[in-house]
């Protein structure tokens, strides 16, 4: 299960993430915003970062407009990892060496098929633990 965030600058891009998912079979819940009105990046971060730590999803994709506030918002969630990726390589170094837990990408600076791409390369990546698990585990505050 992946959980769907974004603000009304990201609400066009998560659409089509959906229609995306939708097509893969891959299950999601969508934390929200529902539609174009203006709204803060915020309150659906925080959404999606608390159904990841509630089990409710295991990743999650988030978009607003640059990408970088709803970033901000997740990470200060101890055990959200979210990785804002505008390429395919980060995304996929993201998921290697990083484990992110939620995609994020700039809702107002990619096309849908950059998104598509980006978005397969975080989904077929897998971590590769090894050096990468010592550094991840100095992430959180203690």
């Amino acid at each position: 299960m992946i959980g769907l965030a974004s603000d009304h600058a990201g609400f066009a891009l998560k659409e089509h993430v959906r229609e995306f998912l939708t097509k893969k079979g891959i299950e999601f819940h969508d934390y929200g915003t529902y539609s174009e009105e203006r709204c803060d990046y915020s309150d659906f971060g925080h959404a999606l970062a608390e159904g990841i730590e509630a089990g409710e999803c295991e990743k999650g994709i988030a978009v607003c407009g640059s990408g970088e506030g709803i970033s901000m918002t997740l990470n200060k969630h101890q055990s959200i990892r979210a990785a804002l990726c505008w390429i395919p390589e980060i995304a996929h170094l993201a998921r290697q060496h990083n484990d992110a837990n939620v995609l994020v990408m700039p809702g107002r600076f990619i096309t849908n098929e950059e998104a598509d791409a980006i978005m397969e390369e975080y989904l077929q990546t897998s971590f590769e633990g090894g050096r990468h698990e010592q550094r991840i585990a100095k992430i959180p505050i203690r």
